[in-house]
């Protein structure tokens, strides 16, 4: 048999040199779709490092998320539209590329889930870095959700009725969100931290009687490390359904503090002490005073009550200032010779007459 006469032969409604072709063909898409890709990668990688845009960023992203077995599939697809094929060997061959494009479009979306949620991200690291650690939940939700459609799309591109299922999901979705709601509530508590920001992490907040710095924001719980030293966890359902009070959202810290002098200081001394404290108050330069008033008659002292602000949150510079307010106060009473009162008590004995 010479060589045309090989060549000719037919195999499977082909001959073998359209199966030639067609195998040549498969080789050459595969090879040039491949070093295409790497070089593409290559060269953004470079061109990345230079600019200041990240649009270059998601098309590395995407290319690296491109597979090889969706070129492989692509590249049989192609080669064999070069043969004469059945009705249904070309329709499982067109499902095949189907299938394998839903399942890089799952791929794709990922790409963009991780390009979006990084790029988010770099922002939020500076602004808000709690934020930025807790957007690792976000993304794993939303790349599952992603997954789901393009797998129910994958199966229905089988030939597999999908309506039955998504009824039999529906209903064991139900079962299983009801055994665990619990858990259920603490992610859906994350996602409201997350989304609605009431902390972040190295916020100080108080909640009922606990306080504490925020040292993490889980799936299921938040953790906080108390004034005390030990750490704290509440579950994120439990923690969203308590009142929370943010000291680090301060922007000015409000004091109130009350002094009382003795009964037998003299009126006009008493008149001028509001003045004084006035005075001593605004000497400290982050203190605006508010005001300060003669306030009652106490069990043993005439009580002095003042209001001041603090313009910045930070505790330690509020307990600074009411620290040199306090030792102003003390060496200008003392000065003026003001006593500071103290619980004292008078007890009148009378005595009776004979009878």
């Amino acid at each position: 048999m010479d060589g045309y006469a090989f060549w000719g032969q037919t195999f499977l409604g082909n001959t073998l040199v359209q199966w030639a072709f067609a195998a040549g063909m498969f080789v050459v898409v595969v090879g040039v779709l491949r070093i295409a890709a790497n070089f593409g990668i290559r060269r953004l990688e470079g061109i990345t490092s230079r600019t200041g845009t990240d649009f270059d960023d998601l098309a590395t992203e995407l290319l690296r998320k491109t597979r090889g077995l969706f070129i492989v599939l692509f590249a049989i697809w192609l080669a064999s539209l070069t043969l004469t094929l059945g009705p249904d060997s070309r329709f499982w061959l067109n499902r095949g590329l189907w299938v394998g494009l839903l399942f890089q479009g799952g791929l794709w979306s990922t790409g963009l889930v991780n390009y979006f949620l990084r790029r988010y991200r770099r922002r939020q690291e500076e602004e808000d870095p709690g934020m930025a650690t807790a957007l690792g939940a976000l993304g794993f939700l939303v790349k599952a959700g992603v997954w789901a459609v393009f797998t129910l799309f994958i199966l229905q591109n089988l030939g597999i009725e999908i309506t039955p299922l998504l009824a039999g999901v529906s209903v064991g979705g139900i079962a299983v969100a009801l055994a665990v709601q619990n858990v259920l509530g603490d992610l859906l508590g994350s996602l409201s931290i997350i989304l609605d920001k009431p902390f972040v992490i190295g916020d100080f907040i108080v909640v009922e009687d606990y306080s504490g710095t925020v040292e993490r924001v889980g799936l299921k719980s938040t953790h906080i490390r108390s004034v005390s030293g030990e750490q704290l966890v509440f579950s994120n359902s439990d923690l969203l359904n308590s009142r929370i009070r943010n000291y680090k959202r301060m922007q000015e810290r409000r004091a109130v503090f009350t002094i009382g002098v003795t009964y037998d200081t003299r009126h006009e001394v008493l008149q001028g002490i509001p003045g004084m404290v006035k005075e001593v108050v605004e000497r400290q330069p982050l203190a605006r005073f508010e005001r300060s008033h003669f306030k009652k008659f106490g069990d043993f002292s005439l009580d002095i009550e003042t209001v001041y602000f603090v313009t910045v949150p930070d505790y330690d510079v509020f307990m600074d200032i009411q620290q040199g307010i306090n030792l102003d106060l003390h060496e200008l009473f003392e000065a003026e010779g003001i006593q500071f009162a103290f619980p004292t008590q008078t007890i009148h004995v009378e005595k009776g007459g004979k009878r």
